[in-house]
């Protein structure tokens, strides 16, 4: 469901550049023969498993939040489950209309029942 947020490029190459200067992933990159579950791509960024490691740098969280909280779609897990066994609302707006969706989905939904969904409610 994270497939509707898109990270721009000259994000990845900011997170790239900060991971290059940050000291403790380093130490993961000097360790990655021991450390399974983190990985350098073909850019040489630092991801753990399907996740890109972010460093701790405070402008450089500002930018991803404000890239992911103005993104016209959104999903806000960690509601508790209904009796459908929905556990996360999918919040939708439409910036023209000036309207809001809010609809419920489970967390483990395939991006094409997402679609369908999408054709359903919204469109």
């Amino acid at each position: 469901y994270w497939a509707s947020l898109r990270i721009k490029p000259d994000l990845i190459s900011w997170i790239k550049e900060a991971q290059k200067e940050d000291s403790e992933i380093w130490t993961i990159v000097e360790n990655l023969d021991k450390q399974v579950e983190f990985y350098l791509n073909d850019d040489h960024v630092l991801w753990q498993d399907t996740r890109l490691v972010v460093p701790n740098d405070a402008s450089l969280t500002e930018a991803l939040l404000t890239e992911a909280h103005s993104s016209p779609f959104s999903v806000h897990p960690g509601l508790p489950r209904t009796q459908r066994r929905h556990d996360a609302i999918w919040v939708v707006v439409d910036r023209l209309t000036k309207s809001a969706h809010f609809l419920p989905i489970r967390k483990d939904y395939s991006v094409s029942r997402l679609a369908e969904i999408f054709q359903q409610e919204i469109v």
